[in-house]
């Protein structure tokens, strides 16, 4: 349940495709990404990546999406670094992290302190 939650609150906030730590990916595979996604500048990625982390947190949390600028701007940076080529392709191309990006983005949850959605 609270994985739907979370999937439903990404997408309802955001409008745009997101990236999703907990999310599996066969649970995506209809999802239709922003085609601007493809040739979105790495500083965008990392926006949508730090603004739907701020938007779940602060739903799972009942708490300000301004309190989690700071960890998330972490979340997003840490897993965007640690993404290889293939999982950077992957994630414009779908709008969401495939299994080997999603283990560095939890990762990343954890290393910048934040609520795993899962």
């Amino acid at each position: 349940m609270r994985l739907r939650t979370f999937l439903a609150a990404g997408f309802l906030a955001l409008g745009a495709p997101s990236a999703f730590a907990g999310a599996s990916s066969s649970q995506l595979e209809a999802y239709q990404p922003d085609p601007a996604l493809r040739t979105a500048p790495t500083s965008e990625l990392e926006a949508r990546v730090r603004r739907s982390c701020a938007v779940i947190q602060a739903r799972m949390q009942n708490a300000a999406e301004t309190s989690f600028e700071r960890p998330c701007g972490c979340y997003a940076k840490t897993t965007l670094r640690a993404l290889d080529a293939s999982e950077i392709e992957a994630y414009r191309t779908t709008g969401y992290f495939n299994d080997s990006a999603r283990a560095k983005a939890l990762g990343a949850i954890d290393s910048c302190k934040l609520q795993r959605p899962i």
